[in-house]
């Protein structure tokens, strides 16, 4: 009898004390409905919740050896403590999913479908969402600005919920990215893909830790990541800017020599040309910086995470 195939189900989360045992309960509940003749495993990755998070997953743990968990030593971040707990799955496959039910579970059965069907990846794509609708709505202006600015193929409305086949899991493993985005990962180096819409729910409990700073930090990452149009604008507008200055400048000089005395330069066109230049000079002096930044995090090449504890894994999954 050949073995069962093995799916890995990766959830990131904090501070998700009241969403882990109801979420590990529909899981498990699917996979034996639906999907009997595989085997799972179901790996929680803790980014250092403040709550009663942890005891919970110590107590799932205890209950369920097919449970997993990993506690960081502190918050490593949005991007890199998911791909982390991707790259330590043992699954045929591998499906991430949120902590906080707003990916539908239901949603599983489907992506397997469609691994056997031969997808490699298989992406849940947002149609529409239960979610802020101004926030909705400005994820969307995000994704379509992002894919038109950048040269690698982006995946609209992607937000990493989907299955990985074991063979891109070692894709992510032997990337050593230290400032991964799955998502432009996903669209830059993955193979053909399966695309299946669906209606983002509402989150089920607790409060998201997601807010404008973190979501700042997700957009420029992607920007400063996939797209050179930042650099190449202050380019062209600071050469732009310099032509109109130096003909401004003739212009002024050759109207003072020919009316000395009837025309009085004064001091607001050098105000203005100080107060325009100046803020240009800033912007894009702080969008060098942010890719800057991101060349800072990859040069030093620190480790994605720092684990505190691991449970439930087997001394050759260390």
């Amino acid at each position: 009898m050949s073995e069962k195939k093995k799916i890995s189900i990766m959830v990131p989360c904090y501070n998700e004390e009241e969403n882990v045992v109801p979420l590990s309960e529909a899981v498990i509940a699917t996979l034996e409905k639906d999907l009997p003749e595989y085997d799972y495993e179901i790996l929680f990755i803790d980014n250092c919740s403040k709550d009663k998070t942890r005891e919970k997953l110590i107590l799932l743990c205890s209950r369920n050896k097919k449970i997993k968990a990993i506690f960081n030593t502190k918050n490593f971040g949005q991007f890199n403590s998911p791909y982390y707990g991707l790259c330590q799955t043992t699954g045929d496959c591998t499906i991430c999913l949120c902590a906080d039910f707003q990916d539908p579970i239901d949603m599983i059965p489907k992506f397997v479908h469609e691994w056997e069907n031969g997808y490699k990846i298989v992406c849940g794509i947002k149609t529409s969402s239960k979610e802020n609708k101004i926030m909705y709505f400005l994820r969307g202006v995000y994704y379509k600005t992002i894919k038109k600015m950048s040269e690698v193929e982006q995946i609209e409305q992607f937000t990493g919920f989907g299955l990985y086949d074991k063979s891109f899991i070692q894709v992510l493993r032997d990337l050593k990215d230290p400032t991964p985005f799955l998502r432009g990962i996903v669209a830059e180096l993955g193979p053909e893909r399966k695309e299946i819409p669906y209606e983002q729910q509402e989150r089920r409990a607790g409060k998201t830790s997601n807010n404008w700073y973190r979501l700042y930090d997700a957009a420029m990452l992607s920007f400063t990541s996939y797209t050179k149009i930042g650099l190449r604008l202050a380019t062209f507008i600071g050469f732009g800017l310099s032509a109109v200055s130096v003909v401004i400048a003739i212009v002024y000089f050759i109207l003072k020599l020919l009316h000395w005395n009837d025309f009085p330069a004064g001091m607001t066109p050098i105000l203005l040309g100080v107060f325009v230049i100046g803020s240009m000079q800033l912007f894009f002096i702080g969008l060098l910086g942010e890719y800057i930044m991101n060349m800072n995090a990859r040069l030093m090449n620190r480790p994605l995470v720092i684990e505190q504890e691991r449970i439930n894994f087997d001394e050759d999954e260390k």
